[in-house]
């Protein structure tokens, strides 16, 4: 083994994450498993590292590993595809914020009105078994 290249233990170790992560993006096609030599271990090259740590920052940004996968060819040259994924993915998170704000909406209503009722039936509980919040 070069002193440049690592072990799936070190690259995990310098990438900030498990050796069975490794293995899942291996199997995703995300990274390149190197073959494996007669006697030893795998070398994966320093550039593995980098890519690890952009499929983490990507998944911190709300992207799945396919839409991950589609980013990771791209590279530089190919900014007006990039910039497209990454619109498609605001417009996601910006439905998503929308859906868990009406959910919160929807939530607090409904704890005013058990905090208003103070018995029985809970308005929780019978609108979550279909009765509705407002009914008596």
């Amino acid at each position: 083994m070069t002193t440049k290249s690592l072990t799936i233990g070190r690259l995990a170790q310098q990438a900030g994450i498990n050796i069975e992560t490794v293995r899942y993006y291996q199997r995703r096609g995300l990274i390149v498993e190197p073959e494996k030599p007669c006697y030893g271990f795998r070398e994966y090259p320093p550039e593995t590292v980098a890519q690890i740590k952009f499929i983490k920052r990507a998944k911190q940004l709300g992207f799945t590993l396919k839409e991950i996968a589609q980013l990771l060819p791209l590279g530089e040259r190919h900014c007006d595809e990039v910039i497209e994924l990454a619109e498609h993915k605001c417009a996601w998170i910006d439905t998503q914020i929308s859906d868990l704000l009406a959910m919160q909406s929807a939530l607090k209503e409904l704890l005013k009105d058990c905090h208003s009722r103070h018995g029985t039936p809970c308005p929780i509980v019978k609108s979550l078994a279909g009765g509705g919040s407002n009914e008596e």
